[in-house]
């Protein structure tokens, strides 16, 4: 991916913060999207959000279900509102491409019911995901995950190995912090603790209370309360509630790094080198991930950034890139 951030944007922080406050999302049309809930193997629900742009397909003529399908899994606390969605949402738009977000549980807008919520780890639920998408939908499938998502996204990949091929062409992830360990001291500290960590927070703990009033007794909610960092916040609710003995076993267990080489799919994973929630020297190398996989390294761009243009700038740059890769790969 060629990148140059522009001379208005310098550092990693400032292509994060102002990629998602300000920057123009998309050149068309805000994405319209149609909601559709599906019930779980656990009698909870999701909420998948779908866009259909059959006015700007090569064949308009084609049913949905026979154009190529772009499926994106957020990132942490984000939604198909987020910039990074729209900005997909307006590539698969000009491309004449179905377009669905399934939302990660409580991510909709509405808590979900089951005594669970959603890991970076969570390739079972991207499995079922993807395995219900394939049996409604003919023609191809590519899959982007962002940030978390796309960490579950490579962590699915990682168990199907050959069998991914029957369900997805090819898959991306952006902005992953594959080395979960790294990731999380790394937001745990300094400025980013400060301004990333209490942002999340201040999402994640109003949630986890939602949740403890679901199912009294889930967790200690005194000692939620009192969580300064995201290392503490899964220690006391994301691993006990997903089946981890803690933080540390969550991290490792989830992390998609140690895992790269067992894909079997074309895949692109792409971290920004000033990315200041994934530490550069925790990204893995291309002789650590096996021929199936490509790596990106962009010097710049920040956290789901790439900034570009004039003020305000845009946030195309990325999804255009990272989506012609996936067309091209999924032929």
């Amino acid at each position: 991916m060629d990148y140059l951030a522009p001379w208005w944007l310098p550092g990693g922080n400032l292509q994060t913060i102002w990629a998602a406050l300000y920057a123009r999302r998309a050149f068309g049309p805000k994405p319209r999207y149609r909601r559709e809930r599906w019930i779980t193997p656990d009698m909870d629900f999701i909420d998948v959000d779908v866009a259909d742009a059959a006015a700007l397909s090569p064949d308009p003529a084609a049913s949905p279900s026979q154009r190529t399908l772009l499926v994106l899994f957020h990132g942490l606390e984000g939604s198909s509102g987020s910039q990074y969605a729209e900005a997909f949402a307006d590539f698969a738009r000009q491309h004449g491409m179905v377009y669905a977000v399934p939302h990660f549980r409580g991510c909709s807008g509405e808590i979900n019911l089951a005594p669970r919520a959603y890991h970076s780890g969570d390739h079972e639920e991207i499995g079922w995901i993807l395995k219900r998408l394939r049996a409604s939908h003919a023609g191809p499938i590519v899959a982007v995950g962002v940030s978390l998502g796309g960490n579950a996204l490579l962590r699915w990949a990682e168990e199907m190995g050959d069998a991914a091929s029957r369900i997805v062409g090819a898959v991306a992830a952006v902005c992953s912090p594959v080395d979960l360990a790294a990731g999380g001291m790394a937001i745990g500290k300094g400025f980013n603790r400060w301004t990333y960590t209490r942002m999340f927070l201040g999402s994640m703990k109003p949630k986890a209370l939602l949740k403890l009033q679901q199912h009294p007794g889930l967790f200690d909610r005194d000692a939620l309360m009192e969580a300064r960092d995201l290392y503490t916040f899964d220690n006391i609710f994301t691993a006990p509630l997903h089946g981890f003995r803690n933080t540390d076993d969550y991290w490792a267990r989830a992390s998609a790094k140690p895992h790269l080489a067992q894909i079997r799919i074309p895949t692109l994973v792409v971290n920004a080198l000033n990315d200041p929630f994934v530490p550069a020297s925790s990204l893995p190398q291309q002789h650590e991930v096996g021929q199936h996989v490509t790596l990106w390294r962009p010097p710049h761009g920040g956290h789901v950034g790439f900034p570009a243009g004039r003020p305000p700038g845009h946030v195309r740059t990325m999804p255009d890139a990272v989506g012609n890769w996936l067309l091209a790969a999924s032929r």
